[in-house]
């Protein structure tokens, strides 16, 4: 009789022992890692281009570029019953000659931004300078984040075959990014809202049929 009370006991205490376990492996499973968690934590939001950064110019030309803008799409669109996108932020350019005795500087806020894996383009409107006429004036930016320390990126102006003056530049629109990086660096994150017309996930599902 203790001999089978002995063995229920033990049966019963193995079963309790399974459940528990079973209960431990399946809330570790649903759990998310520290690693995960940390990681969704941290992924950006929406679109970004920021950071500063010197040009390499043979002659010693200084010429500096730095950008601190969000968001995606112009904030007030030029067509109408086109959505309001969320782009703002401040921008900042100068170029003197390698002596700093001459040149000019011109910082405004940014009224485009889109991007598209590593490369940004926004443009902005001027809002302070020290050269003549240039304040109102729009101009646009395109970097190319090379990833890492810097070294690779390269930035593009919408001045760069034109005066900065006479040119009338359309939201988000720029040249190639050809100028490279001396010192600095640039960083763009890329987040692609979601369609307000809720056919994103249609159009690039499209695209990419044959």
């Amino acid at each position: 009789m203790l001999r089978s009370t002995t063995l229920r006991t033990s049966v019963v205490g193995v079963a309790a022992l399974a459940v528990i376990g079973g209960l431990a492996v399946s809330a570790s499973a649903s759990a998310p890692s520290a690693p995960v968690a940390e990681e969704a934590r941290k992924a950006p939001k929406e679109s970004s281009l920021t950071g500063s950064a010197k040009m390499f110019r043979a002659d010693g030309q200084q010429v500096r570029f730095s950008f601190d803008a969000h968001g995606f799409a112009p904030a007030e669109p030029d067509e109408p019953g086109a959505p309001a996108g969320t782009s703002r932020g401040t921008f900042r350019f100068s170029h003197y000659t390698a002596d700093g005795t001459q040149g000019a500087y011109a910082e405004g806020r940014v009224d485009c931004l889109l991007t598209g894996g590593p490369v940004a383009t926004a443009t902005g409107v001027i809002t302070r300078s020290d050269l003549p006429g240039a304040i109102g004036k729009r101009v646009g930016f395109t970097v190319y984040d090379g990833k890492g320390d810097g070294r690779k990126d390269r930035v593009g102006y919408s001045w760069a075959v034109g005066s900065l003056l006479t040119m009338e530049v359309p939201k988000c629109l720029s040249a190639a990014p050809y100028e490279t990086v001396e010192s600095g660096d640039f960083k763009v994150e890329h987040v692609l809202p979601p369609n307000p017309s809720g056919n994103s996930e249609k159009a690039e599902s499209a695209g990419t049929e044959e």
